[in-house]
């Protein structure tokens, strides 16, 4: 989805997809299940990428890894990025672990991917795919039933934070804007039809919104 990104957005936004262990052509290596063990990993991984103007997004699980980031990068005193763009994913402070914790039977999470929408059929007729798929999806849910929102005493980030929501999707309301608490700059969120997959069920409309929000600033990393 990200590669796809390269020829609608601003040439002056350059988009580098973040593969986390386990998957797509890092397939071969083992998933990380704890995050902030896998926060660690990305930081270290995309050390270089994280220098200059760069900006973090991360849809759903994504979302809580790229706060996680800006977290540890606030933490450890380094450069912190432009701006931190979420979707599809409730602000840390409104996550309940503990939705995460059983489920993870085949018939659970193919039943959870059929209403989450966004899962090409082709992949539900295929039992390989379905197999990487329902892999994939029981360590998604692991790095999430680890996450600890630990953030209390800490300081709001110092750099503006732009969420983005699905009407449809069953993620509050309240769980969304709760992402202003977050930060010290400023925030905005922008609504659009659709469910979790809005992003890609809206994708010209969405794309021009985080153009929108990154115009500020030029020469962005886009994660």
């Amino acid at each position: 989805m990200y590669l796809r990104w390269r020829r609608f957005l601003p040439p002056w936004i350059r988009v580098v997809p973040v593969e986390l262990p386990g998957r797509g052509a890092r397939m071969g290596e083992a998933f990380v299940e704890d995050f902030d063990a896998l926060v660690e990993r990305i930081c270290v991984e995309q050390g270089e990428a994280m220098r200059g103007g760069f900006a973090i997004f991360g849809h759903s699980m994504g979302g809580l890894l790229a706060h996680g980031l800006a977290r540890r990068l606030q933490a450890s005193r380094r450069p912190l990025p432009r701006a931190l763009l979420v979707s599809g994913c409730a602000a840390p402070s409104r996550r309940d672990p503990s939705r995460f914790d059983g489920g993870e039977d085949d018939a659970s999470l193919i039943a959870e991917l059929r209403k989450q929408g966004g899962t090409p059929e082709e992949v539900f007729a295929s039992d390989e795919l379905m197999r990487i798929t329902l892999d994939t999806l029981r360590a998604d849910r692991r790095v999430c039933r680890s996450h600890v929102d630990d953030t209390a005493g800490m300081l709001p980030l110092p750099l503006p934070i732009h969420a983005f929501a699905g009407r449809q999707d069953d993620i509050e309301a309240s769980a969304m804007a709760a992402w202003s608490k977050e930060t010290a700059g400023a925030f905005t969120l922008d609504w659009f039809d659709g469910g979790h997959f809005f992003l890609r069920q809206h994708e010209t409309g969405f794309l021009a919104a985080l153009a929108r929000c990154l115009s500020a600033q030029t020469h962005l990393h886009a994660h």
